[in-house]
């Protein structure tokens, strides 16, 4: 009988990449697993077919063989292993780790000894934010211990290779047609026992400390930022690499300026008299200088003003973006006699061309609904 088309066994199309044929394999193994299957041949046919596929189909050159040819590529031993089964390699392992506990290790190509990462939450101001500033923080992590340099044995004695899984850190065991390769538990996976622990960290290579770092803040840092100091995350076990220290910027808000992207905006109350008149304003910038507004005669509220080259600082960048100031014409309050009569000398005189918008409107009440009144 013709064998089925490696595609069609792993339910996709031709065209998918690299993690469609991984997420479509992982799910039909998984599946089909003979452990998850006992006594159903079929299961395992079908288990056999899908992992001579992927098996074709993971391989670059393989999979244009098999594109071009067919599986008349592969005739004669040139290709697949007909069981699909020995050594399982990265194809199967991966799945058996994820089905079974054996580690996310493998899975992620990260040792499991390995520090773990750290989060560090940073606030700063939208001024720290425009300037960048250097910050000293504190971390409580593990750390490397001095007594034994991290290899965890005491001094005089050196880690001895694990006699189960002589130093590679993962022991294979048959069963049945099956080869699985699981994390050695004599050594964690370490691939060295410790006969002789160090007394000040009991054989782990590492202790509780707190540190201090220096952390460069660059201008224009966003909120929600990362920043990465690679290797100051907790120290591994017994000589392992450490894991990193992962910094998360929040930019608090800001009495005047609000913040978007590269530009910066802000309201300011304008008196009526400047509004009506004209004049010049002096605005605050995020920088903390002040930069100066002409105000034109019949400003409204809502107008805005750009300032070019007044916004935030633009990250790793030597540009800038704009500040956008909204005026707010602020009506008088708290009158005293003289400035009542001046104000009501003025409202007897105004007409359409003082206040065009609101002759305008109520022109256009009259006009919808005449002079009724209810």
């Amino acid at each position: 009988m013709a064998k089925r088309d490696y595609y069609e066994t792993l339910g996709v199309n031709r065209g998918a990449g690299d993690a469609a044929l991984k997420s479509a394999y992982r799910k039909l193994a998984m599946r089909y697993h003979p452990d998850r299957n006992s006594g159903d041949t079929e299961a395992e046919k079908k288990f056999k077919e899908i992992n001579e596929a992927y098996d074709i189909l993971k391989d670059t050159e393989k999979r244009a063989a098999y594109d071009r040819f067919g599986h008349d590529a592969f005739e004669g031993g040139m290709g697949a292993r007909s069981s699909g089964f020995e050594g399982f390699g990265a194809g199967f392992a991966d799945i058996f780790d994820e089905m079974f506990g054996g580690g996310r290790g493998r899975r992620s190509g990260r040792d499991r000894r390995q520090g773990a990462d750290l989060r560090y939450n940073m606030t700063i101001s939208i001024e720290e934010a425009f300037s960048g500033r250097q910050a000293e923080i504190r971390v409580p992590s593990t750390t490397e211990c001095s007594d034994c340099g991290g290899s965890g044995a005491a001094a005089g004695s050196q880690p001895q290779t694990c006699g189960l899984c002589h130093g590679a850190g993962n022991v294979r065991a048959k069963q049945g047609v099956f080869t699985i390769e699981r994390t050695c538990h004599n050594c964690g996976g370490a691939g060295r026992v410790i006969e002789k622990p160090c007394r000040a960290c009991r054989g782990a290579g590492r202790v509780q400390r707190e540190k201090t770092l220096s952390v460069d803040i660059p201008a224009g840092v966003e909120d929600g930022t990362r920043i990465r100091l690679s290797g100051e995350g907790d120290a591994g076990a017994q000589g392992a690499p450490p894991g990193d220290l992962y910094i998360f910027i929040s930019v608090e808000d800001h009495p005047l300026f609000r913040r978007d992207g590269a530009d910066v905006y802000c309201s300011i109350p304008l008196m009526m008299t400047t509004a009506a008149l004209g004049g010049q304003i002096d605005v605050p910038t995020v920088e903390g200088s002040r930069a100066r507004i002409n105000i034109s005669p019949g400003t409204q509220t809502g107008t805005q003003f750009r300032l070019r080259g007044k916004g935030m600082t633009v990250l790793r960048s030597a540009a800038r973006g704009d500040l956008y100031v909204t005026a707010v014409v602020e009506t008088p309050m708290n009158l005293d006699r003289h400035q009542k009569k001046i104000l009501e000398g003025f409202a007897a005189t105004q007409n359409e061309s003082t206040s065009p918008e609101s002759n305008g409107f109520f022109d256009r009440v009259k006009g919808l609904w005449g002079d009724r009144k209810d």
